[in-house]
């Protein structure tokens, strides 16, 4: 599972009458992908957490699902996403490693508050202090990799950098369950926050910040930085990215409408033990979820030579086949093999994460790239982050009278079944598009 750099830009990238800048050797952007993988790993662990810890804290405040669903949605979506957008501004005109190395530090201190909390206002606002560290993170660390990697490499780069989704997730459920069950859960939040302000640290002293737009050709890395606004319009205009940022955003919406609950849902209707509970979905993450995001990338690099719409193909097809699975998970009565049934699911699930990122910055110029990651972030974040978690939240609730203790299974299959269908019909319709949009890219139309 490795990707070479290179060392020369495409002939394309050379300016004429000056010298282009150099790209960074092959070993040092390895390096820097790999340590800004572990920042990722962190991100996710610090975020996918309190999933987990859903059921204890439920028991200890004694508050709704949709409570919960605010918690882990709404509560942490809203300033992510919102905060994610001026961020990148500064990131596509400042130094954007040492802009990750203050967020790694104020989300982990803030993650490790939320053991601290007395009251679920407390650990809402520690939650809304997470988001807020953690908007810093993913906008600069998608224009970094572009400049570690040129574009035909860029999904498989950015799948490799996105492999701290599910490890991050795994690596929560695993600590948080096994650590709430031997001691509580205000423990497990301190024990995963503290270690990222060391993390801090050496993001800050190792990272490498490379020459912006090294991949690019003169005339795109002359384009001049670009308002919100400008990028906004810009992208707007791309039918391709709209299919493609909306199929995102739903994917998202069944899919950590599905993380947030997942452990609650087993936890209620098949009573399995945190630990154990933790150890399971730690395994699936961290096998299916691992491969499925590097593979999306992979394939998507790959079938794109031969015609650019796989990249909106690859996750169309991924998403529609996991439908399937959300059945078996949901419905099948025993947990522990409903849990074996959903591995594919997880593989399946992660598909769509390399290829849309890559597509947004290959579908942009250099001086967009970190604001262009932060829109469509808050377009997949608000819908999907912020909503998804609210909405099976509220369909438990709304089910629970009738439904009892299965209000929740019917909420969480009803979400992964809608969702994901509705998801890959608008990758399909993206791809019809997508030549043409970045043909005009590519001839500097805007």
């Amino acid at each position: 599972m490795s990707i070479e750099a290179g060392t020369e830009p495409s002939p394309s990238a050379k300016p004429t009458g000056a010298a282009p800048p150099e790209p960074l050797e092959p070993s040092a952007a390895r390096y820097a992908l790999g340590l800004l993988v572990v920042v990722y790993v962190f991100n996710f662990i610090d975020r996918s957490i309190l999933s987990i810890l859903l059921q204890p804290i439920k028991e200890e405040f004694q508050v709704s699902d949709t409570a919960l669903g605010f918690l882990s949605g709404i509560a942490f979506a809203a300033f992510y996403s919102v905060l994610g957008i001026p961020v990148a501004r500064w990131a596509d005109r400042h130094n954007r490693t040492r802009l990750i190395a203050l967020a790694v530090l104020i989300w982990s201190a803030m993650t490790a508050f939320s053991g601290l909390a007395r009251s679920f206002v407390q650990l809402a606002v520690a939650r809304i202090g997470v988001g807020i560290g953690e908007a810093g993170c993913s906008p600069p660390a998608h224009s970094l990799i572009s400049d570690y990697f040129p574009a035909e490499r860029r999904a498989t780069a950015l799948s490799i950098y996105s492999l701290g989704i599910p490890l991050g997730a795994g690596l929560g459920f695993l600590l948080g369950g096994w650590i709430e069950e031997f001691f509580d859960w205000r423990t497990a939040f301190m024990v995963v926050g503290l270690p990222g302000v060391f993390l801090a640290l050496i993001v800050r002293w190792t990272l490498p910040e490379p020459p912006r737009g090294v991949f690019d050709s003169a005339a795109i890395r002359a384009m001049p930085s670009r308002s919100v606004s400008e990028v906004l319009r810009f992208i707007g205009q791309l039918r391709s990215f709209r299919h493609m940022a909306f199929g995102g955003a739903l994917h998202a919406f069944s899919g950590y409408g599905a993380a947030a609950f997942i452990a609650a849902f087993f936890a209620r209707s098949h009573a399995i033990p945190s630990g154990e509970l933790g150890t399971w979905l730690a395994l699936i993450n961290c096998t299916g979820g691992v491969a499925g995001t590097y593979l999306g990338g992979f394939l998507s690099d790959r079938l794109s030579v031969r015609d650019v719409r796989w990249a909106m193909w690859v996750p169309a097809i991924a998403t529609v086949m996991i439908v399937p699975f959300a059945l078996l998970l949901c419905l099948w009565p025993d947990g522990r093999m409903a849990l074996l049934f959903w591995l594919p699911g997880a593989v399946l699930g992660g598909f769509y994460l390399g290829p849309t990122f890559a597509t947004t910055q290959t579908l942009v110029a250099p001086s967009m790239r970190a604001t262009a990651s932060a829109i469509l972030l808050f377009i997949i974040n608000i819908i999907g982050l912020g909503l998804g978690p609210q909405g099976v939240g509220i369909a438990s609730d709304l089910l629970e009278p009738a439904l009892g203790n299965d209000s929740l299974r019917y909420a969480l299959l009803g979400t992964l079944v809608l969702f994901a269908s509705w998801s890959a019909c608008h990758y399909a319709l993206g791809a019809r598009f997508l030549a043409k949009d970045l043909e005009a890219k590519n001839q500097g139309i805007d």
